[in-house]
């Protein structure tokens, strides 16, 4: 693949609670076809895609939770969409809920290439909480159902050059991108589930679509990066959830941003070529990081 390329987003409308994996896979089928008939050749699926986002439930049962869980990638249900990013030469970036052999509970994404997985992820910043908190309005359990990603931040070889994913969460932490471009990484995908209401500190709400875009922008500006971003967005089981996928270059401005809540593909023409714009000038990391200054960053928690 050339190094100038279309990528999509592909937001994602509500998932409800009661949907089949088989109706959420075929609207990701007509979204990467909508994504190949604009020339895109990687589109960009958001967190959980699979499922409505089911942390927001207390459960007890783990055959209950289980049944969220994906225990093999890819299996019958998603299928189609690997032998459609086959088919039509697309690569594609999934979100999903991860169950391994072995009983681990992970918040997962993956890229495919051409019917073949290139790169995982497992989220690492997990937010919310562990215990049903009944005062919400609806719970944030990912601390429950998840366990800290155990992959790091990997950049790993695509067709078109390195690539890295992170999830949701994990856009907030400036340590995440750092890590992203210390190793290399000149485009990274994510997804997210947001909602616009948060209960801890309500005073923030009309701070969402500011605060979600303040971070894929600083990202991206200061470690020389394109970024994909992939929301769940509008009114899920009654949860709002934000939109605003968008896609940023390196430095730092807006290419394309969704403009509803609904299933949307958003494109813009991506050169990873920019990313030396920044990454030879202002963040050279080479010539200008003096990392042992920054020890506080990785000193153990307290």
């Amino acid at each position: 693949m050339d190094r100038k390329f279309v990528v999509a987003a592909a937001q994602l409308g509500p998932i409800a609670r009661g949907e089949t994996r088989a109706s959420a896979v075929r609207r990701l089928c007509a979204l990467m076809r909508e994504a190949h008939g604009r020339g895109a050749r990687i589109v960009v699926f958001p967190e959980l895609a699979l499922t409505t986002f089911f942390p927001r439930w207390y459960m007890e049962d783990p055959a209950e939770i289980h049944a969220w869980f994906e225990t093999a990638m890819p299996n019958e249900a998603v299928r189609p969409l690997f032998d459609l990013s086959a088919e039509l030469g697309m690569g594609f970036h999934l979100g999903y809920a991860e169950l391994t052999p072995e009983g681990r509970q992970f918040n997962t994404a993956i890229y495919v290439e051409r019917g073949r997985i290139a790169g995982k992820y497992r989220k690492i910043h997990l937010p919310g909480h562990r215990e049903n908190e009944t005062w919400r309005p609806f719970q944030h359990l990912e601390k429950r159902y998840f366990e800290k990603g155990d992959l790091g931040f990997q950049v790993f070889d695509a067709e078109a050059g390195k690539f890295g994913m992170c999830i949701c969460n994990d856009r907030r932490w400036p340590e995440t991108w750092r890590m992203l471009g210390l190793g290399g990484a000149e485009l990274v995908m994510l997804g997210y589930n947001t909602p616009l209401h948060y209960p801890p500190a309500p005073e923030h709400d009309h701070l969402q679509y500011f605060h979600n875009e303040l971070s894929l922008q600083a990202g991206a500006y200061q470690n020389g990066m394109w970024v994909v971003a992939a929301a769940k967005a509008g009114r899920e089981e009654g949860c709002d959830l934000i939109g605003g996928s968008a896609i940023v270059v390196p430095t730092g401005e807006i290419a394309a941003r969704a403009v509803t809540l609904e299933d949307e593909v958003i494109t813009a023409t991506v050169d990873l070529d920019r990313c030396a714009e920044l990454r030879k000038n202002v963040f050279n990391f080479k010539l200008h990081r003096e990392p042992q200054d920054y020890h506080l960053i990785t000193a153990p928690k307290t």
